[in-house]
């Protein structure tokens, strides 16, 4: 951003000569501005930077980022401003170019100039020697004899008569090129050809896709401007999203030059070297240096690149110039930001080798020559635009955070003080404003169709329509004879046609749709009179394309509600909509049936001679029904009386004082609105002669209505100002154009503030052809009230337009105030004319009771005349809102008798009666309690760098209500050859452009690739449409940006945390609020063994014996040929079984083994190597046979070894083990080329080979001295990543047994099937030790079969009619994913679960509820019990602590409900279900036997009560002994293993799980008659994640994500230096992806008051599970930290 556009404002209008002020009433803080004399009055102010502006005599100060201004006064100086010559217009506005400080120009404005020699003397400048200005030159660096001498020469040709555009670069580039550096000279091949083409700039401006027009003006880019140059001082780091290859169109650096003129770029007089020569000589290069500062243009991104590090580039211009000479490059991209030159190293590039296309790629600061594989910079690594984030974050927020109120569960949102500075309204109440008397004029027609009879039958010749085909030829004349009997002829059928005589299928009254389309509005001007003559209603409405048509449903819905059953359209239209194959026309979505009925004449009977239709005067029935589209999309009907009609076009005639047979040029939509009105109905009363201008036409060629303006001398047009944008950006090619003959332009949408700068542009540069000022009719219109204010025609041209320059800020209070210097954001409104005749105007409070408001504030416009809209069709409640408001004074006093018409515009009335708009009700966000309108968003964005980005200014603004508060959208198309550094610097400087003059933040912006979004019959963005696009996820955006941590500022406050009360102060509370210690107990196995003395004898159980190897050689002699285990392969049959006697003398062999070949003493470690199966549990007690500690290890994965087999190693190495056991097999793959490739194979212990076992016994059987010793080693990783060793003693291995025995009421005479992973936890104890305990038979399924054969677990449990079963998470969920669709083909295969009494999920986390309901759901046709699905809890200080067992004494597991809000606080709150915010939680089953739990506080360790969450700490003979670690870290190991409670029974010795959770007494009670205490495990203490000093757990996030959108399959969530990361798995195509980013951000916002700081978008499967199921959150994270997880897309949130 360069100097000249820092400057300062001095107020928002340029007054043109000669002209005073007018005088104002004191209150009125309004400054209305007239223009005058032949100069433009409409320029606007502030044009020109102010140093041009003040004429040289009157400066800024040095430096002075605000309009302090010393010197002469403003006023004076801004009357003896010249008009510049009418061809020198920039930017489409009649200003002069800019002359730029010797800095150049920002890329937007600088063009390249035509090639050629070079000006005189350009070279040395003044004095024969140039110096270089300071970097960042000040608007005094131009020298004074250019600012005094440059000014007045420019203007003088204005003077002296018109220039040409050619002629007055020339003279400027004379005047300005000796202070300009001397721009390089080009070899004559590359010179640009000179085309019409280049040297027009609006037809150059028009093919790079033009902004969108209705928002010009430069007075507001110029604010932009200023306001993003202050930014430029604070840097602002914002990191890049990261985007796969795949998903990125262009890659940034293939698709750039230097600024040349194809950017659409504005300002053509600079003379500014073409730098894409290799410039040699210092002022060249310099000249680059110049460009290169300003193409980042005051970018807060530090770099324009993902690079986190600023880059280099001393004063080093020739190596700047290099790069540029060798990377060809095209102009919209951002080149690395070398506007800081800190850095030393210089910017390092590598030579194209060969190829002249290759990129070179620019290294950032110190990374020089690094890159990883894909070409991004070592620097843009995931972790360091991590750091980028946060530093940005740390940044202060702008709106400061106010007091909160924090209730002891609730968190409370902010909600939004008033600011007590804001601006309050001052001025009186305001009066209502009476329009002129409507005058009666003798000859006007009792209604409308007597005027059609009168001129059909009395000059039938006279021309009443005549409508152009594409080439702007006329296509056909209709007169008003063809008009009177064609409608006639219409009517005829309409009435006497359509169904039979004796039921008619239209009556009078009835409603009519008219479907025409919008190049033939002579055959819809026939019907819409036939309909008339026929008492019918007609409803015009748009040609449905396709059955899926943008808004389509909505009119469909509209035309169903008014009873619509017949279309009447033309034969082609009717020829062209889509047919069924049987040539039916189908029926639309959301539409009735409709009988579609040609008007054309010959298909129509003719009426009897005697048929006459019946003309009446004007009355209350209804004439016709305009549409009119709503915020929310919905269509809703206005109807429109006669005697309303008829009054309309009386007033319109007065207003426009519109005379018989006088010719107007229309180019609006004729089926509503203003078309309409004029250019349909007001002209047959008036018996004028309409050109009407499709728009079809004007595409192919803009100028086509001027044009016809000049051939049919009309003198009066209806337009929209998209209409005189056009019009300027093709007039050059038009040399005979004369426009002295309109006496009316009517500007349409002159209610949008915006269409100022259009109507100032125009008058600019068609003045000169014949266009005089007072000809510009801006009009204000609505559905409801019809016309509601224009501008009338005068012929008195000293008596200019009024002009209001407003601050946007006190716009936003809906306050009037006149800008103050410094501000940059101000509104330039022009009126729209006065009240319509016959009417009453006032202005009401927007919301809320409709009470006038003062003369300086923003109201609803409401109209009180008999011309206007009555009501919505059938929605009586909205019409009372709308059409029957009675405004009320201060007092209380209804102003009129008479019911005012909302107009749905926003605005005031100014001075002299002037009405003026500032917005429309449907574009207000009200966002924080402060009202902004969406076209002036839209308008501040399109000024940011227009011409290079948003393609032909297709723009949506909407607002979304996120957390009780709007949040402001706004998306984009692109233009198709922007890259990815282009749309993400446009989109950072929008920010900061709409944060500057707006002061709010916008919550997302997203791009889409260009003509993508939905559109409007003419060609607009339908808003709704796309803001239903967006809130589905189905917009496909190409690039998104969200900034909730810039905008969400009602987010609860963060928790603090309290000095922790005591845990005695904590323990005697809850006894005097009489709550209970949470702590519970399964049963005593104490009295269980008495009653089991008896049964010893009898049923030999095994309990007596202390050691499992002495139980499994009982049960060697007693029962030998009981099978203790069947192994079943993948089809379901049995692989191998083992009997009691097989396993013992199996294990014999094994332990002869480990004795004679691997020389093993008692008490060395052995790692058991085997895929699930027999093996593994021979070799486990052949290692106690022979007095070993086994360690059961996961064989790595054959496909997988480099990932899986260093886990292996690390269990071995870790665990010290002394020798390896394993099949031949794994043997074979521990030693292959592929592993030595992963890990080091020469340092494996020996590895024994159990396939080939010695025929030997061994001498004794080894038995343990001490219960106490280590009976095995438990290795598991966490979910939190950490691979952790327990060990477990032969005491509390028997008792693990013997508690789950009892619980499960396990014998030998039942049969279990287990589908579990063998290698830890319970699911190793129910696998390999609890069968030989029990004496019951184990059915033992692989769960890696399952993904050969889902249906294995469910068929073998059915086949061998198993009472109970155990399998994890992952195996439910595989049935339920791939067996969903299969029920009734496994019905049919015999498949039956009715005797299954338990199915127990094993797991260490909180009861996934959604699964186990959706498992039971799904098979409770195939007889499985919903009560039988249950979950077990264990964890690794204790493998197992709950168990459910269906059927066994004891209650069902209960469900309930808790307040998230409150869990985040540690306290638990029950709620209904359904409430919001409610949680579901399972119990996590029946406390096994031997088992005593605890709720402590983690942190002080004191016991909690029941209403509190804390850690689950546990006391039982079968907790784990300790960790294994070759570390021996004794504190953890003490805290985890043997924690006291801080206060109360400080006995006691407990384990701490980890885990947090809570207890609760139920009302149902054991079989002891006890109540039942159920325990409700909430989550991992590690993985809970402290955000804003709650607690969060990260199941609950997830588990909001996964609803968020139908493509997310899975979701993972962590912290990284406090900003929450959510990766989410996307099924779907990555266009898909960034539909993502928003929707998770809501609903993390919505359901958790959390803001997300980065979304991962990633493939299926890239979030690692671990073989229970569970998500290895922390394993994820150093993954994305580590860059390594590919991910399609990441977004980092502002």
């Amino acid at each position: 951003m360069d100097a000249s556009r820092r400057q300062p404002f001095v107020r928002g209008v340029r007054r043109p000569r000669g002209c005073v002020p007018t005088q104002i009433p004191a209150h009125i803080p309004v400054q209305i501005f007239r223009g005058g004399g032949e100069s433009s009055s409409s320029r606007e102010r502030a044009s020109l930077p102010a140093a041009e502006r003040l004429d040289g005599e009157v400066r800024p100060e040095h430096g002075a980022s605000s309009g302090v201004i010393r010197g002469a006064a403003v006023l004076p100086v801004l009357a003896s401003e010249r008009q510049p010559p009418s061809g020198c217009s920039a930017q489409g506005e009649g200003r002069l170019p800019r002359r730029d400080s010797a800095r150049g120009l920002p890329p937007a404005q600088a063009p390249r100039p035509r090639a050629g020699p070079t000006p005189a003397g350009a070279d040395q400048g003044a004095g024969g020697h140039w110096e270089p200005p300071p970097r960042r030159a000040p608007r005094d660096a131009a020298p004074a004899a250019l600012r005094s001498r440059g000014h007045s020469e420019c203007l003088l040709p204005s003077l002296t008569g018109d220039i040409t555009q050619k002629g007055y670069e020339k003279k400027r580039s004379k005047l300005i090129g000796a202070y300009l550096p001397q721009p390089p000279t080009l070899p004559p091949e590359r010179r640009a050809p000179v085309t019409p083409a280049s040297s027009t700039r609006y037809h150059r401006r028009r093919s790079s896709g033009s902004r969108d027009e209705r928002y010009r003006s430069d007075v507001h880019t110029e604010a932009v401007q200023a306001a993003l140059a202050k930014h430029k001082e604070r840097k602002m780091a914002v990191p890049m999203p990261s985007k796969r290859r795949s998903l990125v169109v262009q890659t940034s650096m293939d698709a750039y030059t230097p600024p040349d003129t194809s950017s659409g770029s504005e300002d053509e007089g600079s003379v500014q070297g073409d730098s894409q020569g290799t410039p040699t000589s210092s002022q060249g290069s310099i000249n680059m240096e110049h460009w290169i500062s300003q193409a980042i243009h005051g970018s807060t991104t530090s770099t324009t690149s993902s690079s986190s590090t600023q880059s280099g580039g001393s004063g080093a211009a020739h190596r700047l110039a290099d790069v540029m000479a060798q990377t060809h490059i095209e102009n919209h991209s951002a080149p690395p930001d070398v506007t800081t030159y800190t850095s030393e190293h210089p910017i390092q590039v590598e030579r194209p080798q060969g190829s002249t296309t290759s990129r070179t790629a620019p290294k950032y600061g110190n990374a020089e020559l690094m890159e990883t594989g894909d070409g991004v910079p070592v620097s843009s690594r995931v972790s360091a635009k991590i750091q980028q984030l946060v530093n940005t974050l740390k940044r202060p927020k702008r709106p400061p955070l106010r007091e909160f109120f924090v209730d002891d569960f609730e968190e409370l949102l902010e909600v939004q003080q008033p600011d007590p500075n804001q601006p309050k309204p001052e001025g009186a109440q305001m009066l209502a404003m009476r329009g002129e008397q409507l005058g009666v004029v003798t000859n006007w027609p009792p209604s409308l169709e007597a005027a059609l009879q009168r001129w059909g039958t009395i000059s039938p010749k006279a021309p009443c329509l005549t409508t152009m085909d594409t080439n702007g030829k006329p296509l056909y004349i209709l007169t008003y004879g063809k008009l009177w009997t064609r409608s006639m002829k219409v009517a005829y059928n309409i009435l006497h046609k359509l169904g039979t005589k004796q039921e008619p299928m239209v009556r009078p009254g009835d409603r009519v749709a008219l479907v025409f389309p919008n190049n033939d509005p002579a055959a819809s001007m026939v019907a819409f009179y036939g309909c008339l003559l026929a008492e019918v209603v007609p409803v015009p409405i748009e040609v449905p394309l396709t059955r899926k048509d943008a808004g389509s449903q909505q009119i469909g819905f509209l035309l169903g509600s008014c009873g619509v059953t017949v279309a009447l359209t033309s034969d082609a239209c009717h020829k062209g909509l889509p047919k069924s194959p049987t040539g039916e026309i189908p029926q639309f979505k959301g539409w009735p049936k409709l009988l579609w009925f040609v008007t054309e004449s010959k298909h129509l009977s003719k009426p009897p001679r005697d048929w006459f239709p019946h003309i009446k005067d004007a009355n209350n029935d209804t004439a016709y029904i305009e549409y009119k589209t709503c915020k929310d999309g919905s269509v809703l009907g206005v109807t429109v009386t006669r005697i309303a009609l008829l009054t309309h076009c009386q007033a319109l005639t007065q207003a426009c004082g519109y005379t018989e047979a006088e010719t107007i040029v229309n180019v609006l939509d004729f089926k509503k609105d203003v078309g309409l009105w004029h250019g349909i109905l007001t002209s047959v009363m008036n018996m004028m002669h309409v050109i009407s201008i499709p728009y079809s036409l004007m595409k192919v060629n803009p100028l086509s209505w001027i044009q016809k303006v000049c051939q049919y001398k009309a003198k009066v047009a209806c337009v929209k100002s998209r209409d005189m944008h056009w019009a300027l950006v093709a007039h050059r090619d038009q040399r005979d154009i004369n426009l002295s003959s309109l006496r009316m332009l009517i500007v349409a949408d002159g209610a949008n503030p915006w269409s100022i700068s259009s109507c100032d542009a125009f008058l600019n540069v068609f003045q000169s052809k014949g266009l005089r000022q007072e000809v510009i009719c801006p009009c204000a219109s609505s559905p409801e009230a019809l016309t509601v204010a224009i501008r009338r025609p005068t012929d008195d041209s000293n008596q200019p337009p009024g002009r209001g320059v407003l601050s946007m800020h006190g716009l936003t209070y809906g306050v009037i105030r006149v800008d103050s210097e410094e501000k940059l954001s101000v509104l330039t409104v022009q009126d729209v004319g006065l009240v319509m005749p016959g009417a009453i105007m006032c202005s009401v409070k927007p919301d809320g009771i409709p009470q006038l408001c003062r003369t300086d504030e923003i109201g609803e416009l409401c109209v009180c005349a008999i011309a206007t809209g009555t009501s919505y069709y059938g929605l009586s409640g909205m019409t009372k809102n709308t059409f029957e408001v009675f405004p009320v004074t201060s007092s209380g006093a209804p102003v009129s008798e008479y019911p005012f018409v909302r107009t749905g515009l926003l605005g005031f009335i100014g001075p002299g009666g002037l009405v003026f708009v500032v917005g429309k009700m449907d574009g207000l966000m009200v966002v924080s309690g402060r009202r902004h309108n969406a076209d002036d968003i839209v308008a501040t964005a399109l000024a940011v760098e227009p011409m290079k980005f948003v393609y032909r200014g297709r723009i949506a603004v909407f607002s979304v209500t996120v957390l009780h508060d709007e949040r402001i959208v706004i998306v984009a198309e692109q233009r198709p050859d922007s890259t990815e550094e282009d749309s993400f610097q446009w989109m950072s400087r929008v920010l900061q452009a709409i944060d500057s003059i707006h002061q709010v933040g916008v919550y997302c912006l997203a791009l889409v690739p260009a003509n993508t979004l939905p559109k409007t019959p003419l060609g607009g963005i339908h808003l709704s449409e796309t803001k239903q696009l967006f809130l589905e996820g189905s917009l496909h955006p190409c690039n998104v940006l969200m900034c909730p941590h810039t905008c969400v500022t009602n987010l609860p406050k963060p928790r603090q945390k309290q000095p922790e009360i005591g845990p005695a102060s904590v323990m005697v509370g809850n006894l005097v609020s009489g709550k209970r210690i949470a702590q519970a107990s399964g049963r005593d196995l104490g009295q269980i063994e008495d009653n089991d003395q008896a049964r010893k004898v009898t049923a030999g159980n095994g309990d007596e014996f202390l050691f499992l190897s002495e139980v499994l050689q009982w049960r060697a002699q007693t029962t030998p040929d009981h099978v203790l285990y069947t192994l079943l392969n993948c089809r379901g049959t049995i692989a191998s079984s083992l009997t009691c006697v097989q396993l013992h003398k199996r294990a014999e062999k094994i332990a002869v083994m480990l004795m004679e070949r691997g020389h093993l003493q008692d008490g060395d470690h052995v790692a058991l190597v085997y895929p699930p199966g027999i093996d593994l549990i021979a070799a486990f007690y052949g290692c106690l046979y022979a007095g070993c500690v086994p360690i059961t290890v996961r064989p790595p994965h054959p496909q997988n070894i480099a990932t899986t087999l260093p886990t292996v190693k690390m269990i071995v190495e870790v665990s010290r083990s002394a020798c390896l056991m394993t099949t031949q097999l794994i043997c074979k793959l521990l030693r292959s080329r592929e592993a030595a490739a992963a890990v080091d194979v020469r340092a494996w212990p020996p590895i024994l080979d159990t396939d080939d076992l010695p025929k030997k016994r061994p001498a004794q059987i080894y038995k343990p001295s001490n219960p106490d010793t280590l009976a095995y080693l438990d290795f598991s990783v966490s979910t939190t990543g950490m691979l952790a060793g327990v060990k477990m003693s032969h005491a509390a291995t028997s008792a693990f047994c013997r508690s789950i025995k009892l619980q499960c009421e396990l014998y030998p005479s039942r049969e279990v099937a287990i589908c579990l992973d063998p290698y830890c936890g319970l699911g190793f104890v129910l696998w390999c030790l609890c069968s030989v305990y029990s004496g019951h038979q184990s059915i033992l399924i692989p769960p890696s079969e399952l993904e050969t054969n889902p249906a294995l677990w469910l068929l073998a449990v059915s086949q061998y009619k198993v009472r109970d079963t155990f399998c994890s998470y992952s195996v439910m969920e595989l049935c339920t994913k791939g067996l969903g669709s299969q029920t009734e083909s496994l019905k049919a295969r015999g498949l039956d679960l009715s005797r299954v009494r338990t199915c127990v999920v094993v797991a260490e986390e909180r009861p996934r509820i959604a699964l186990t309901q959706s498992f039971s759901k799904l098979f409770k046709d195939l007889g499985l019990h919903p009560r039988a699905v249950s979950t077990s809890f264990g964890c690794r200080v204790n493998l197992a602590i709950c168990l459910q067992v269906g059927g066994t004494s004891g209650p069902d597991p209960t469900t309930v409900y808790v307040d998230m809000r409150a869990l985040r606080h540690d306290r638990v709150r029950l709620v209904e279900r359904g409430s919001p915010h409610s949680l579901p939680l399972m119990e996590s089953g029946k406390i096994l036997p031997g088992v005593r739990i605890i709720i402590a506080n983690p942190e002080t360790k004191g016991p909690l009560g029941d209403s509190h969450l804390g850690e689950i700490w546990v006391h039982s003979a079968h907790n784990a002994s300790g960790y294994f670690t070759i570390y021996g870290d004794e504190s953890l190991q003490s805290d985890h293993f043997s924690s006291r409670l801080s206060f109360g029974d400080t006995q006691t010795v407990w384990a701490r799980t980890g885990y947090l959770g809570f207890l609760r007494r139920t009302e149902l009670t054991d079989a002891n008659g006890e109540r039942h205490d159920a325990l409700y495990v909430v989550g991992a203490l590690d993985e809970a994640m402290e955000l804003r000093g709650m607690r969060y757990h990260p199941i609950d996030i997830e588990t909001s994500v996964i609803r968020a959108h139908k493509s997310v399959t899975e979701c993972a969530v962590f912290t990284w230096t406090n900003l929450l990361v959510v990766v989410v798995e996307l099924d779907g195509s990555e266009q898909e992806a960034l539909d993502l980013v928003p929707l998770v951000t809501n609903v993390v916002l919505e359901e958790h008051y959390l803001v997300v700081g980065v979304v991962v978008v990633v493939d299926i499967g890239v979030i690692p599970i671990n073989s229970r199921g569970e998500k290895q959150r922390m394993h994820l994270r150093d993954g994305f930290l580590a860059d390594q997880l590919d991910p399609i897309y990441v977004a980092y949130n502002m």
